[in-house]
């Protein structure tokens, strides 16, 4: 090797990496980020989230919700929404109604043809009450 040239590379000096944020940078954001995270960490506290009540809705008591239907005012579908009422009986009840006018009272849907008195009786809690006759205008 006498022209003066080696073989051997003399390894080159690593770049430094090149970061977004100065040292001093970083410990600025990673203190802020800290001092983020135990605020949370206190609200979360302060608001019950250790004793579990952040959220109450599992514990919301429930609430009753009932289905009455006026025999007089109700067209098919509502009525259909009745425990062993479908749709074919349904109809036959609004029919009967517009048919022979309006029920007097809830015995009165007996008239329908497919309704006995245990159909009656399970819809019964359904069904509004209506007045007394003597209350009710003549046509």
């Amino acid at each position: 090797m006498g022209d003066g040239m080696s073989t051997q590379r003399e390894p080159s000096p690593k770049a430094s990496p090149a970061w977004l944020l100065r040292r001093a940078d970083q410990a600025a954001v990673g203190s802020l980020a800290l001092v983020a995270i135990a605020a949370l960490a206190f609200y979360w506290h302060s608001q019950g989230g250790g004793r579990g009540r952040l959220i109450e809705i599992d514990r919301e008591p429930r609430r009753k919700v009932e289905f009455i239907v006026d025999i007089n005012q109700a067209d098919w579908p509502e009525l259909a929404q009745l425990p062993e009422i479908g749709e074919s009986l349904a109809r036959r009840i609004v029919e009967t109604r517009e048919a022979r006018g309006p029920y007097l009272d809830h015995d009165d849907l007996r008239r329908v043809r497919g309704i006995g008195p245990k159909t009656l009786q399970r819809i019964r809690p359904y069904l509004r009450a209506l007045p007394p006759m003597e209350n009710v205008a003549g046509p």
